[in-house]
């Protein structure tokens, strides 16, 4: 394995291109709530025709045992898929592209360019004073088939792929940015979009919203497709206050990867229609019905404890919000049961179970502060409709939009799209200790293959 650099080219905040208002924007309740002051740190994957000449890495002989074979597939698959017609026109490198039409987004998107303040002793708020964002140009030494598609485990570091700028050059808390973007263009021609948002001024749905504006604009839109919208007042303040985030120990949990394909999902929908008498399910349900069954099974719960799966849906629809509002609409839908009923279900009984869960979520988004963390919960959150997958700067879409952390603290997984041109749901799990490592990829992968 060779050792890859990526080389900082510039660095630097990009302000709006025009003159934005200058005000103070208060948050919504949920966007103050104490887990959304953080930032959320992914990579968008943009493949360039040149990839296909390079030859397809072969699969490491442990990497199924250890519960992500299909990660390795997938890059395969990458090498041999057809090629994408580039429609950027310019002769600009992709991060001048994505640097200028960052300019002309700040202008619609102007708190994006702010900073986190206190209105009030204790309140967030966003100070709208045209800082900018944080922006790197970066070159990595390699191409994308030679780190494997940034596949897990990463060939090159987190901090390498994102902007983590030094005092001296950004003096500004990293929790009181909005956003960070860098681009790291690859010796192929593809290039990587790291990103970090905010999370206390937009959810996924929202940060996606935003990139996909800047999208937009590099292909020469006049303007961003979607308007955005900043409307907290939308949200009054719940009865129950959110109390001090609990402490919790860091767990040893280990990463795997699980791609569903589309053959093993189009199945399941089939067998739950046809024992509901034709109700619909969709992939996310199926996917994490299996991520409970299997892992309660895994982590062997006794019959009667309450093992709880917990996933994050978005809420505009019940809120009735108007297209383009991007701050937080996402509240925990939670699933309830006992270790023996959920070990001795199947999987359609168990998307029967989660389906009923979001069917109450009218009544329960608001209860946020009935959070519960242990190792017998399980935290779901859904990428795969964010729309970070539609982002097209002109040179197409990503093949691969997801998260570069995981969690340590819970028990987390996260649901995407299977990279292109793989069809299907791919699942990413840090939700089981070594002790119950092999069982809980044992049973994922029953059926799968």
């Amino acid at each position: 394995m060779g050792v890859f650099t990526v080389t900082k080219l510039s660095e630097g905040p990009v302000r709006p291109s025009a003159a934005t208002p200058s005000e103070t924007l208060p948050l919504a309740w949920v966007d103050r709530y104490p887990t959304h002051r953080g930032l959320v740190e992914s990579a968008h994957i943009y493949r360039n025709v040149a990839d296909m000449l390079a030859p397809a890495p072969a699969p490491p002989a442990a990497e199924r045992e250890a519960g992500g074979g299909n990660a390795t597939d997938a890059a395969a698959a990458l090498l041999q898929a057809p090629k994408e017609e580039v429609r950027n026109s310019s002769n600009k490198s992709p991060a001048a592209v994505v640097r200028g039409a960052l300019a002309d987004a700040l202008v619609h998107y102007y708190p994006f360019a702010g900073r986190i303040v206190e209105d009030v002793p204790g309140r967030p708020a966003v100070l709208c004073s045209a800082e900018g964002v944080y922006f790197v140009e970066a070159a990595a030494s390699c191409t994308l088939a030679d780190v494997n598609f940034l596949e897990r485990p990463l060939l090159l570091a987190k901090e390498q792929l994102v902007p983590c700028p030094a005092p001296e050059l950004w003096p500004v808390e990293p929790h009181n940015c909005l956003a960070m973007i860098q681009v790291t263009t690859f010796t192929c021609g593809g290039f990587v979009v790291g990103l970090r948002t905010n999370h206390a001024v937009a959810d996924g749905t929202g940060a996606a919203q935003f990139l996909n504006a800047v999208g937009d604009l590099a292909r020469g839109l006049p303007e961003p497709r979607v308007k955005p919208v900043w409307a907290p007042d939308r949200f009054p303040d719940p009865d129950i206050k959110p109390g001090p985030l609990p402490e919790l120990p860091a767990l040893a949990l280990e990463y795997m990867a699980f791609d569903f394909p589309a053959a093993y999902l189009g199945k399941l929908k089939s067998q739950y229609a046809a024992s509901t008498g034709g109700k619909i399910c969709s992939a996310f349900d199926i996917v994490i019905a299996k991520l409970w069954q299997c892992r309660t099974r895994a982590i062997g719960a006794a019959p009667g404890t309450d093992v709880r799966l917990c996933f994050f849906a978005s809420a505009r629809h019940v809120l009735k919000l108007e297209p383009g509002y991007y701050g937080n609409a996402i509240f925990p839908v939670k699933v309830f049961g006992a270790g023996g009923g959920v070990a001795g279900s199947s999987v359609i009984e168990l998307v029967g179970t989660v389906r009923d869960a979001k069917r109450r979520m009218a009544e329960e988004c608001l209860r946020w502060a009935e959070m519960t963390f242990n190792y017998e919960s399980v935290y779901v959150s859904d990428w795969s409709k964010l729309g970070f997958n539609d982002v097209d700067y002109g040179y197409g879409t990503p093949v691969s939009a997801g998260p570069l952390v995981n969690c340590d603290l819970i028990a987390s997984v996260i649901v995407m799209r299977a990279p292109a041109p793989l069809a299907g749901t791919r699942l990413l799990a840090s939700c089981v200790t070594k002790e119950h490592a092999d069982d809980f990829a044992r049973r994922m992968w029953e059926d799968l293959v």
